[in-house]
């Protein structure tokens, strides 16, 4: 039978493509030659950085504090019987629920606000800006924030201010008389007159305890006070001149008055009179109210200054510490949810908006909805980062309050070096780390896979 044209074409193909078979098979293996040869570097350096450590730390967690002997789980028992191990755990699940909650949230609020603002990208700037600044000199800044005297700290200056703007603080805290003074103390730790005062003799109300720095800035030389007629008048001073020399009871020319100290006339238990001292020391009461009364200095002269909170007490350190990370990685997450924002369709709001949704209803039901992937990755991501986090912990809670503050990373260098290490528990604490840290680790990974198909 004759072979017509389209049998020889297809004879040729066929010849063709098994004589290029043997091409691409090897071409194909020179490839995957290739490919292994720029691979073979990384995988050393995995095997030998990540592998390898890895697999040690599990057996050393099953081996004694020398390494000797095998002791099975008793690491891991440890890790629920120590009482610092238990509060590390503790903390750290508080780590998981506050700090990537309350940072994905600020930074979705930041996102969405800054796009309404005029200055939306000189804000982002401000709010990113803590991430370009390491751990370690955030714990110090914040280590100075949180510093319990109001001169330094700026948490306690602020919060302090706010307090003596609504409450009336003191103005000579520890301030008292000596035995040979005319005052004596009395119930509540006001001071009051050894004697009734009487009219037309001058009164004198000497004190000490006052450092001449804490004295109020309007403070004068203190001066007699000379009563005039139907009063009673005296002087309030700081019976203390610097250098000595001074004489008790006695106005000398170089000692202070208790400029704004508060003097009461009592009488039958009952406040009669009213009166603030001047600059200079000086009072005048009335004498037909306060003749024969006695004159009370209130407990509210000499109560402690109010010195703010505790930051990095053993029941607020935790959440201050995480009130420097979310700071921090607040901007990071305003980012990632900004890029995710700006793929969101206008179309959508804008419909929303014109079937009559207000702005908190276009919020909670479509943009947070819509946001949900970029949502979910900005929160594992955290919740990865917050399960190892240990610089900030390490340099923001002192010595004091650091086993308030433990976390499982602290804690595992602590366990792990220094004079008391003990390389079994340690590597217990490590291996639970990472079985803490894997779950959340696939699970982005998935996330991240399955954004890649869509």
């Amino acid at each position: 039978m004759p072979r017509t044209a389209r049998t020889r074409s297809a004879e040729l193909d066929i010849t063709s493509s098994t004589a290029a078979h043997p091409r691409r098979t090897r071409d194909k293996g020179r490839s995957r030659t290739v490919a292994a040869g720029f691979l073979l570097p990384a995988l050393l350096l995995l095997g030998a950085l990540v592998v390898y450590p890895i697999g040690y730390s599990v057996q050393r967690s099953f081996f004694d504090r020398s390494g000797d002997s095998f002791v099975g789980l008793d690491n891991y028992i440890a890790l629920v019987t120590d009482d610092s191990l238990r509060t590390a755990v503790r903390n750290n699940l508080i780590w998981l629920v506050l700090a990537p909650a309350v940072a994905t949230a600020l930074g979705l609020v930041f996102a969405v606000l800054t796009e309404r603002v005029r200055w939306g990208t000189a804000f982002k700037l401000v709010v990113f800006m803590p991430m370009a600044i390491s751990m370690l000199a955030a714990g110090i800044i914040f280590r100075l924030v949180y510093e319990q005297d109001p001169d330094r700290g700026v948490a306690n200056a602020v919060w302090v201010g706010v307090h003596d703007t609504f409450a009336e603080s003191s103005v000579f805290p520890r301030a008292r008389p000596l035995p040979v003074h005319p005052l004596e103390a009395a119930e509540g730790g006001a001071f009051v007159t050894k004697v009734p005062v009487r009219a037309g003799e001058p009164v004198r109300l000497p004190l000490i305890g006052v450092a001449p720095g804490q004295m109020p800035e309007n403070a004068r030389p203190a001066r007699e006070n000379p009563p005039a007629p139907g009063t009673v008048a005296g002087t309030a001073w700081l019976d203390f001149t610097r250098g000595g020399g001074g004489r008790p009871n006695a106005v000398d020319p170089a000692e202070l008055g208790l400029a704004g100290l508060r003097i009461e006339a009592v009488r039958d238990g009952a406040v009669v009179a009213r009166a603030t001292a001047a600059a200079d020391g000086t009072f005048t009461l009335p004498a037909d109210r306060v003749d024969g009364a006695v004159l009370r200095l209130p407990a509210s002269n000499f109560r402690e200054q109010y010195n703010g909170v505790e930051w990095l007490g053993p029941s607020l350190v935790t959440p201050a510490v995480i009130g420097a990370y979310v700071w921090m990685w607040a901007g990071f997450a305003m980012v990632l949810i900004g890029a995710g924002l700006a793929a969101v369709p206008r179309e959508l709001l804008e419909a929303a908006r014109v079937d009559g949704a207000n702005e908190w209803q276009v919020f909670r039901r479509i943009t947070v909805p819509l946001l949900a992937p970029v949502l979910a990755v900005v929160l594992v991501t955290l919740m990865i980062n917050v399960l190892k986090v240990f610089d900030l912990v390490f340099v923001i809670a002192p010595g004091s309050a650091q086993d308030d503050a433990n976390v499982l990373a602290l804690q595992l260098y602590r366990s792990s070096f220094g004079t008391d290490a003990d390389l079994g528990v340690g590597s217990a604490i490590a291996v639970l780390l990472l079985l803490l840290v894997v779950p959340v680790m696939v699970f982005n990974i998935r996330r991240l896979r399955q954004e890649a198909r869509r």
